[in-house]
């Protein structure tokens, strides 16, 4: 039997690469799915039904069960309705996939003020919009006395987790996200709900608009190919998954990493209240020649135990 059959589920920014994959990976697992996208540029510019129907045809045609929603995410409202939508279509919501996205990268210096809200407006109030009348439906049937297993998947970014140079709000929205995973599995676990994160790398209009073509191999796997992320959300998503939350995966090619959040790392205490001096001098004892972040792509290194991992 399918990991999926009868559950319901949204997947936001489907039309194209990442969550395109994602919504036909639930769809070949059982799930009914509402395919949303507003349908703009990488950067977030105009709108566009065609994306988003496109890939609701493709698994009808496939003998699945899909509708196609073009409600911009990061609108409250629109979330509302888009929740509305699953549940009025397919008489339930089990599983919401957040993906939808743009980027406009910029150094620091240069980064405008719209630069800066559109991207985390996007992301990162695209994340909570739907998560929240998601959340607020689970609770409502939860009170009713339903068994509600719901599962949230949401969408981090190397970028987030590890940081880029010249993705400040890219980052700091990506980065966001999984804090937001964090909370929001502490707080929906008590109404059946997991919430859980992926941070993933691969080819998407994203990554190729930061890092320029990345072309697939001309034989053997391909690793940076947008499918080999979803099979990682139709297993997050399964029943079989159920106390697993909290947790972000970074995810490339068949290489997957469960990091670790903010921990300790490297205590400097004393019993008394600190002077400037003293902090000082055991600061720079304990950090002899400084220490600062080894940036995303030395850290994809170790992720992939050093697997030749590209830009992305």
């Amino acid at each position: 039997m399918a990991l999926l059959q009868g559950k319901v589920a949204i997947v936001t920014g489907a039309g194209r690469g990442i969550g395109r994959e994602h919504a036909l990976a639930l769809a070949q697992q059982g799930a009914r799915v509402v395919v949303n996208d507003l349908g703009g540029s990488s950067a977030g510019e105009g709108q566009d039904q065609a994306p988003a129907q496109q890939v609701a045809d493709e698994i009808t045609s496939a003998g699945g069960d899909a509708t196609a929603n073009y409600d911009n995410v990061a609108d409250f409202q629109g979330a509302e309705n888009l929740v509305k939508q699953a549940v009025e279509e397919f008489g339930r919501l089990d599983i919401l996939v957040n993906n939808a996205g743009i980027i406009r990268d910029r150094m620091l210096v240069n980064l405008s003020e719209q630069e800066w809200d559109a991207v985390i407006n996007v992301h990162l109030k695209g994340h909570f919009a739907p998560t929240r009348h998601a959340a607020a439906y689970w609770r409502e049937q939860s009170k009713a006395g339903n068994q509600v297993s719901g599962r949230v998947i949401n969408t981090s970014s190397p970028s987030g987790v590890f940081g880029n140079v010249g993705q400040t709000n890219y980052g700091a929205a990506k980065a966001g996200i999984a804090a937001f995973t964090i909370i929001a599995a502490l707080e929906l676990g008590r109404y059946g709900v997991t919430v859980n994160c992926l941070a993933p790398n691969a080819r998407t209009r994203l990554t190729e608009q930061t890092f320029g073509d990345l072309p697939a191999p001309e034989d053997g796997f391909d690793a940076m190919h947008p499918a080999n992320i979803s099979p990682i959300v139709v297993a997050l998503a399964s029943e079989e998954a159920g106390n697993i939350t909290g947790q972000t995966l970074f995810v490339y090619g068949g290489i997957v990493s469960v990091l670790r959040s903010w921990d300790i790392g490297t205590v400097i205490q004393q019993e008394s209240r600190w002077q400037p001096d003293e902090f000082l001098a055991k600061l720079t004892e304990a950090f002899p020649s400084g220490v600062a972040p080894e940036g995303m792509m030395g850290m994809m290194v170790k992720a992939t135990a050093g697997a030749g991992v590209p830009l992305g």
